[in-house]
């Protein structure tokens, strides 16, 4: 079933968290209390909602707190930071970064979910300080307190980066919405309890080191990293709906020298 974030979080909710006013300023998000609200009446466990929430939480304490001390805030035991020269532990990723002056905006844009809610691949768009855009990838997984931490991160620039959005000329009293950003919510389909899920198609992984895929607990949700040769790297995750297996997201970033 795919659910509309719309019907998880509210009207109010959503034209809070998921619009933005201006190409220039990401969106703040409602306040926690309409986040809690909005969890405790929709139903079942897999709530991709919950996933829009910690985006929030995250990029609202990136903004507040600072950007790598946000990083080291929601990460969760053993997390991984996809580099330029592939996955490596976020301790070592963050060795000696202070934080910036100004953080980076993220916006989720796509969030798959698994059936039972435990695990949870996000796909965004973010803009840094000094205007480069691009996109990234979030695996969250809920933790015993029940909050989400991600495990695995990875981001990159738009190659080449899009030309600056045309200046419009706004007169007194006129209303402008410049972007308007919805985000797509998956939730794999749960078995019949008298069923298994079955496994998902196979994939080449190529050599060690350089590949890799994982399967949620309850088999219903897989993600899996590949770095190429040339230092692209590419993120799908796939989950089990109505029978079938089904891209959710894919997406590679190219390697820019930074």
């Amino acid at each position: 079933m795919i659910r509309s974030v719309s019907a998880l979080l509210g009207s109010c909710a959503l034209s809070m968290a998921l619009v933005a006013c201006s190409s220039s300023q990401m969106p703040k998000g409602p306040p926690r209390a309409v986040i809690d609200r909005a969890l405790k009446s929709a139903p079942g466990a897999a709530q991709p909602s919950t996933i829009v929430a910690a985006e929030l939480a995250f990029a609202r304490a990136a903004r507040e707190r600072g950007q790598w001390t946000a990083f080291r805030q929601f990460a969760a035991p053993g997390a991984l930071v996809h580099g330029p020269d592939g996955p490596l532990a976020v301790d070592a990723w963050l060795a000696g970064k202070a934080d910036p002056a100004a953080a980076v905006q993220r916006q989720p844009r796509v969030v798959a979910v698994s059936c039972d809610g435990a695990l949870a691949v996000g796909k965004g768009r973010y803009r840094d300080p000094q205007g480069r855009v691009g996109s990234f990838v979030t695996v969250w997984e809920r933790q015993p307190s029940g909050d989400y931490r991600y495990i695995f991160d990875a981001s990159g620039d738009d190659v080449p980066q899009p030309p600056p959005p045309p200046q419009q000329q706004v007169e007194e009293g006129d209303i402008v919405v410049t972007e308007m950003d919805a985000v797509t919510g998956l939730v794999a389909s749960c078995p019949r309890k008298d069923t298994t899920v079955p496994a998902p198609p196979a994939i080449p992984i190529g050599e060690d080191g350089k590949a890799d895929a994982r399967l949620s607990r309850d088999g219903t949700l897989r993600w899996r990293w590949e770095q190429s040769a040339n230092g692209t790297r590419s993120i799908v995750a796939d989950y089990f709906y109505e029978g079938r297996w089904l891209n959710a997201i894919e997406q590679s970033l190219v390697l820019t020298g930074e």
